[in-house]
This record gives structure tokens, sequence and C-alpha cells, in this order.
């Protein structure tokens, strides 16, 4: 049974200069649930406090902001998202690193996860460690639920004997990614936001209010002009064309979809095409090659061979023209040559990405200019995101106000008409 204690309780007897309060949930080498506050300047050195006390911290968060509940993995059933991953991760990560058994980690983690596809694949892999399966190979089990790149990562970390050293790379890669995640979701969020409403306004002006100033111009007589001609033709063909476009759309994203994943010729073509579009085709190559940099780096960093990290990566970086130049350097490595010479005949990797990781090879340090490589690119996709949004902010009003502007006055022209015809009649 789960316990509580030390609720409000501080771990320091009263607060350091410049420290914060920190709430946190832990465990005991008992396998006791505790949860309290502790302070510290930041959140790494509350967990290193609770560490030096014998507590393993599973989650830590700042006091009275509004997000001190318990960090836990969310989301109510379904798929496993990549910020359930990251915590999941993390938690493993901290558990290991204390000294907890394997077994017991793994209890932990199934009676504190409430996604019920995560919890079941947990339970399950618990089982299978128990039988004498190794946590790599049980987790590859479950491919839907633990990506190739985590498990890739825990086999290096068996292997090498560093496990819980592995689960913190394989954590921070996944936090990072999950961070990058959300500045594309936070930049593409207004113009879709601003474009469904701009639509729906439109389709109410065409269905409700077009009609009605259309009985108004029978009634009165007299030609329509052009532009009004053509709004009044659009609202009576919405009502069966709006969802006969709707239908299409949701159609054309399944099939493409299906394509995607069933055809890769497909798939490269229409990742080359994003990577080309005018405003967010370098915000997707800065992604890819972020990712790149972040996987390979991380494979490499926990000691996974070459040739193994480079098929991981062009499985896990989400982008076919990413996949198709790993199968190349696969190649160039396997025939003795630096990835760094294959690379550059690549148009998607800059010439600067080729060269830090020719003084990577160099030096023998790959996998830190692979790091900085990728925390360049997380901050050129930080700023490419805040000024893709700061743009498209003005240009979304000036559409709207066009539209709806000209609407406004195709409307009203036939006035002029009806006007000139009374003072005609008069």
């Amino acid at each position: 049974m789960t316990t509580y204690t030390g609720i409000g309780l501080h771990s320091t007897g009263r607060a350091v200069s410049g420290s914060k309060s920190f709430t946190y949930q832990s465990v005991d080498p008992n396998g006791k649930r505790t949860r309290g506050k502790v302070d510290a300047p930041n959140a790494n050195a509350a967990v290193q406090i609770l560490r030096q006390q014998g507590i393993v911290p599973l989650s830590v968060s700042a006091a009275g902001t509004g997000l001190n509940s318990e960090i836990r993995i969310p989301g109510l059933s379904g798929r496993t998202s990549q910020r359930d991953l990251a915590v999941f991760a993390r938690q493993f990560a901290t558990m290991t690193a204390s000294g907890m058994s394997l077994l017991r980690s793994l209890a932990v983690l199934e009676e504190q996860t409430v996604k019920s596809t995560l919890k079941r694949a947990i339970a399950d892999v618990r089982i299978d460690v128990e039988g004498g399966v190794a946590l790599s190979a049980a987790m590859e089990r479950h491919p839907k639920v633990f990506p190739v790149l985590l498990c890739a990562m825990v086999r290096a970390g068996e292997t090498g004997g560093f496990l819980d050293a592995a689960l913190e790379r394989i954590a921070a890669n996944m936090e990072k990614d999950d961070h990058l995640r959300g500045k594309i979701k936070g930049a593409l969020t207004y113009p879709v936001v601003v474009l469904l409403f701009a639509a729906l306004m439109i389709a109410a002006v065409l269905i409700f209010i077009v009609p009605v100033f259309e009985r108004m111009f029978q009634q009165l007589g007299g030609q329509l002009p052009l532009p009004t001609q053509i709004i009044v033709n659009i609202s009576k063909s919405l009502v069966w064309a709006g969802p006969l476009a709707l239908a299409v759309i949701v159609v054309g994203t399944i099939v493409t979809r299906r394509e995607l994943h069933r055809r890769p010729a497909f798939q490269l073509w229409f990742d080359k095409a994003k990577m080309r579009m005018p405003v967010f085709g370098g915000l997707f190559a800065k992604i890819a090659i972020s990712r790149f940099a972040r996987n390979l780096g991380t494979l490499l960093g926990a000691g996974v061979p070459v040739l193994q990290a480079l098929n991981v990566v062009g499985a896990t970086t989400g982008s076919a023209v990413i996949s198709n130049a790993m199968d190349d350097l696969q190649s160039a490595v396997r025939d003795g040559q630096p990835m760094s010479t294959r690379l550059s005949r690549h148009p998607v990797f800059p010439r600067m990405v080729a060269q830090m990781i020719e003084v990577g090879e160099e030096s023998g340090q790959i996998s830190q200019m692979l790091d900085k490589v990728a925390d360049f690119y997380d901050r050129e996709v930080d700023t490419a995101a805040e000024s893709l949004t700061a743009s498209i902010e003005p240009i979304m009003v000036l559409v709207m106000g066009v539209v709806v502007g000209g609407m406004i006055i195709c409307l009203y022209l036939p006035m002029f008409t009806i006007y000139q015809n009374i003072q005609g009649a008069q």
C-alpha cells in the first residue's frame, strides 16, 4: 500500500538565501512512497539534496506555481506520447542511479504510471525480466510503446554495465526532443487557429448573410454586378461543396499517411517537398538536423557501435531524407571512410555540420561535437519558431481583413445600381 509522509515539511530547517521551495514525491529503498518539500536554489540541487539523504526522488516541481502536482506519466489511454516516455526514462534513470534493483524500479514505475498502454507494457517487461529476459529484449517486444532509440540505449547500457548513465542520456534526449516538439506546436498553433476561425466566419457569412442580401436585391430589382454574383453562386454551392471539400481533405489525409508508410519513395519525395516549402521548409530542415545530431550523439556517447547507431538514427528522426542519408553513411563507414566526407554530399546537411563532425572524428570527440550541433540547431529552431509566429500574425490579420472587406464590398456594390435606378425612376 502506498503511503505518503512528510507532506508540507521542509528537509532543511530554514530557507537558504536565494533558495526556492520544491515539492517532491519520492520512494525509499523499501519501496515506501513519500511526499514533502525541500528548499534549494534549483530543481537539480533539490534532487541532489534528496539523494544525499538516501531518498529516491520520483518528481520535483516548484511549489506554489500551480504545477506542483505529482509528475507522473500523464494521459488516460491510447498512444504513448514523447512526454510520457521522457518522464518514464527520467524516473527510471533516477531509481537505477540510486541503487534500487531493476525489478523494484519496474514495479514502482508500473504502480505510478497512469496511462494504461504504458502501464501494461511496463508490467509485461517486469514479468519478462523476472523470467530471465534482458531488459532491452523485453522492451523490444513492445515496439509501439518503446521506440528503437530507447531500446538501443538500454541495450548499450546493459552491455557496457552503465545502464543508469544510458538512461540518464536518453532521458535528457527525450526531454529536449519534447521541448522541441512543444516549440513547433506553439509556432503552428496560432496560424491554424486563425485560419479555422476565418474559415468559420466566412462560411457563416456565406450561409446566413448572403442569402438575405440576395432576396433583398431580387425584390428591389436590377442586375447584380459580377463580383456580387460570384459571392451569391458560392453561397448557393457551399451547402454541398463544403461537406464534399471536407470529405476530400479527410480522405486525402488518410490516404497520404497510408502511402507514406507503404511507399518509401513517396515518403522521400514528400519530405523533400516539405523542406522546400517557402516559409516552413527551413524550419523542418533544422528540426530534422537537430534530431539527427541529438540522437546520433546520444547513441555514440553511450557506446553504441557506429553502424548500429546510424541504423537507429535513420529510423528515429522521422525524416526520409535523413534516413536515406544514413543508409549512405553506413555504406561509407563499411568501406572505411569517415562520415564527414560522405555527409557533405547530401544537401540537407549544411557545410558547418560536416565540418563539426570532421573535427569530432579527428579529435575523438564526435559525440560531444554532435551534441554541440544539436544545441546549435535547437537554438536555431527556437529563433525560427519565434520569427515565424511574429511574422505570421500581421500577415494573417491582413489576409482576414482583405477577405472580409472584399466580401462586404461585393455585397454593397448592388446598392449603387439600385440607388441609380431609384433616381432614374424619380
